[in-house]
Formats: structure tokens, C-alpha cells, sequence
């Protein structure tokens, strides 16, 4: 599954309202275009247009992700996703991916504080172990750490891997892995280190000495 952009904020948005306005749901099309471009719960903020929404609703109906109901006596179309469904998951995890689909990478603090209604989570704990789930699931990845982050934050896959952002750290390679290159190299630089510790020692001496000449 490989998702574009619109097509994850119109599922995001659904399973949204489900949880938050159930008497309003399943959306019309006037109503789910409103949740796509609502600007509070949204990173990035989306302006769609009628026919963006329709054309990417159409694609997911036809994946199997939406389905169209018209109730009875009414000439309006309604929409509501079948993603816990079609990935069998339960009220939790949907909440979670949900979190992610609507605003992007985010920390396990970060998800446990914005579920809300979506999710039953009383502990940044709570969040990780749903994190864990839905990465078994191979539905979320844990990002490397950005500079002065102490966090890891974690992204969905519905897209595909997520592209790094500049300025991100790459993991860094585990002890284990080190080639000998990799262990001259440190064994170079410490030597390094000690030969610079010497000479301002050696600075240090020297400063002494002029200075009680002067004294």
C-alpha cells in the first residue's frame, strides 16, 4: 500500500471524525473536503478542492479504503473509511496511525498527548507499546534522532519510508559493527588528543614562567 498525500489526509480525517463528531458520520463530500482543510489538528495545512477530494476518494474506493453510503430518502453521498479492516486493527492503533497521518512524524509523548477521543492511552508507555505494535506491523518506523532531540519520533509508512529531513542524524553504527578502519581511526584521534593535552601543558608551563619574571 502506497498512499499519496490527499489520499492520507481524506482517511486521517475520517477516522478522525468517527471518533470525535459520531453523530456526523459517515462525511459528505462538502463536509470531508472542511476536515481535510481544517487548519487546527493538520501539519501541513491543506487547501483541497472539491474535485481533489473527489478524484482521491474515487481511488480509494476503488482500493477497497472508502466506501460510498446514501441513506435512504437522500440524494447526498456519504463516505466512511475501512482502514481498521483492511489492517485489522484495533481502536488504539487506529488512533495512533491516525495521529501520524494528520500531522506527521511525531514522539511517543507527542502521540500520547494529541489522541484525545482517538485512543485510550494513560502513559507515554501506552503510546510506545502501541508504537511497537503498529511497527511489527510494518505501519510505522521510528526515525532517527534529530540534533538536540532526545526523542525518537516515529512516522507512517502509508506513504512509502518517509523522506529524512535536512539536518537529521543518521543511526549511528552500533560497537559491534566497527571495522578495523573504523577502530584506527579512533585510535588516531585519541593519540591526537593526548599530543594536544601535552602541548598546552606545555603552554601552560611556559605562561608561568613569564609570568613570575614579572612578578
Amino acid at each position: 500500500m502506497k498512499l499519496t498525500a490527499v489520499e492520507i489526509r481524506i482517511l486521517g480525517s475520517l477516522i478522525e471524525k468517527e471518533s470525535t463528531t459520531p453523530d456526523n458520520y459517515p462525511l459528505s463530500l462538502n463536509a470531508l473536503v472542511a476536515a481535510c482543510n481544517q487548519s487546527s489538528n493538520r501539519e501541513p495545512v491543506m487547501t483541497l478542492s472539491e474535485d481533489e477530494v473527489r478524484w482521491a476518494v474515487n481511488n480509494l474506493r476503488q482500493q477497497s479504503l472508502v466506501r460510498a453510503e446514501q441513506g435512504s430518502g437522500s440524494r447526498v453521498m456519504k463516505y466512511r473509511h475501512l482502514l481498521a479492516e483492511r489492517l485489522s486493527l484495533d481502536t488504539s492503533p487506529l488512533g495512533v496511525l491516525c495521529v501520524l497521518m494528520l500531522r506527521g512524524p511525531q514522539t511517543a509523548g507527542e502521540i500520547r498527548g494529541r489522541t484525545g477521543r482517538l485512543a485510550e492511552l494513560a502513559t507515554v508507555a501506552d503510546a510506545g507499546a502501541v508504537l511497537q505494535e503498529l511497527g511489527a506491523k510494518e505501519l510505522v518506523v521510528e526515525l532517527a534522532r534529530r540534533p538536540g532531540q532526545k526523542e525518537a519520533r516515529w512516522a507512517h509508512l502509508l506513504a512509502g519510508a518517509p523522506v529524512m529531513e535536512p539536518g537529521e542524524l543518521e543511526t549511528p553504527t552500533p560497537v559491534s559493527d566497527r571495522t578495523p578502519h573504523d577502530d584506527d581511526r579512533v585510535a588516531k584521534l585519541e593519540r591526537e588528543v593526548a599530543a594536544l593535552r601535552a602541548d598546552v601543558t606545555a603552554l601552560r608551563a611556559d605562561l608561568d614562567g613569564l609570568l613570575r619574571q614579572f612578578q
